[in-house]
């Protein structure tokens, strides 16, 4: 198996990364298998959707309906709607595997890799990837 982690800034905003291609990178022709990305933090989550479209506004909209961002959590610390960073994660996942095929990462048309990132408090996330080889 080959990892590596990578550090994104992602800054002191809520914020949508698009990380598709660190992955591609990372895989890099390598054949058949299967990458497993895997976001090392409890206030941030994983995604495949399309971005560019407006759906980036969609999403957060949607997260704001689900998870509003404001003072009603128990988990309090940090900034306002901090609480809500803490549970964006059983919504958006903080894992995903994806089949390599041919050295390419398996995307529809539109997919990205994206990653979801809310928490103002931490202006750096780190991924951690693997690639298991068949």
């Amino acid at each position: 198996m080959k990892t590596k982690t990578l550090t994104l800034e992602t800054g002191s905003k809520r914020t949508i990364v698009d990380i598709t291609g660190h992955v591609e990178e990372f895989v890099g022709g390598e054949g058949d298998g299967l990458i497993n990305i895997s976001l090392l933090h409890a206030t941030a989550g994983l995604a495949l959707m399309e971005l560019g479209a407006g759906t980036e506004e969609d999403l957060w909209a949607s997260i704001d309906r689900v998870l509003p961002p404001d003072a009603r959590y128990a988990h309090s610390h940090g900034s306002k709607g901090h609480g809500a960073s803490h549970v964006l994660p059983v919504y958006v996942t903080p894992t995903l595997t994806l089949t390599v095929q041919g050295g390419r990462v398996s995307l529809g048309t539109w997919q990205s890799i994206a990653l979801i990132d809310p928490n103002v408090d931490n202006a750096a996330r780190q991924v951690l990837l693997a690639f298991i080889e068949s």
